[in-house]
């Protein structure tokens, strides 16, 4: 049996490959014009000649998975986000479109996307498949909705697709993940947003700007970190950075299923995904960052 600190780092890394694949969904130029085509804003901005989101497309594409629901869901699965935000904005998306409609454009725009970058059929793109249904195969939906909605949408039948989508149900699934864990650790969104920063080695309230909170809500959240001792001059202490570091264990053991199916082949299928990654990055496809989404380790 893989020890914890084997699974962890096996966990990491496949992780930290497969987010420009699959995360690419949220820069596609690709999307964004077939958000604009239902009625939604433009991407109202670029960083270093990617296209961010639109607020409202981003909320309602990613929450349609798990169908036509309220902001109030959405907020509740996507648990980092202020819910102040979330809510109008999904109230808004439903009023341009639908779950089904939205839901059928994230995927034509990010396998479009994929295809453009990578071709219709990469090298690898067979067995890559391969190894991702192996990878999904062993995981469960309890306590898991992001997951269980991009599993009940099924393939969408081509190969780029498929490692997409498959992808995908492995993104969402470390996502829930998360969440169980920071929620059981004790932590509200605003302040596993701070802490999450300085795990991952960004700048301090950059990151968790992009979720919606505002300067009070972030100032306390620092203060309740601080009186836990997990502070200290915006900088973790000892006790913080473990903590953090746990939360990230914890997430890392629940995805256990997916490396014990994946055993040895994980090294074949790293070989595979990772170069699409960089290609991803070095096309403005996906953020190019040295911070680590699953921190150092």
């Amino acid at each position: 049996m893989l020890t914890d600190e084997e699974v962890s780092k096996r966990a990491r890394r496949l992780a930290n490959a497969l987010e420009p694949v699959v995360g690419q969904v949220y820069f596609s130029p690709e999307c964004h014009k077939e958000y604009e085509a239902l009625g939604f804003a433009a991407s109202p901005a670029s960083f270093d000649g990617v296209a961010m989101p639109d607020g409202p497309a981003y909320f309602t594409s990613r929450g349609s998975v798990m169908g036509q629901v309220p902001g109030e869901l959405v907020a509740a699965a996507f648990a980092v986000f202020n819910p102040e935000i979330v809510v109008p904005c999904v109230q808004m998306g439903w009023s341009l479109t639908d779950a089904p409609t939205i839901c059928a454009a994230r995927t034509r725009g990010a396998v479009a996307q994929l295809v453009r970058i990578l071709g219709e059929k990469p090298d690898g793109i067979g067995r890559a498949n391969e190894l991702l249904a192996q990878a999904v195969e062993p995981l469960r939906p309890e306590g898991k909705p992001l997951f269980s909605g991009v599993l009940s949408l099924g393939l969408p039948g081509d190969p780029i697709g498929d490692v997409w989508r498959r992808g995908d149900q492995l993104r969402e699934f470390r996502g829930d993940a998360h969440t169980a864990a920071w929620t059981a650790a004790g932590f509200d969104a605003t302040e596993i947003g701070l802490m999450t920063e300085l795990f991952i080695g960004v700048p301090p309230r950059s990151y968790v700007r992009s979720r919606a909170w505002s300067d009070a809500q972030l100032d306390a959240a620092d203060a309740r970190l601080q009186a836990r001792g997990l502070f200290k001059d915006g900088q973790f202490t000892d006790d913080g950075r473990a903590v953090r570091e746990e939360i990230e264990q914890a997430t890392d053991r629940q995805m256990r299923p997916t490396i014990e199916a994946l055993g040895d082949d994980i090294d074949e299928l790293l070989a595979i995904i990772e170069p699409w990654s960089e290609k991803v990055r070095d096309a403005a496809g996906y953020i190019r960052t040295a911070a680590v989404l699953t921190g150092q380790r």
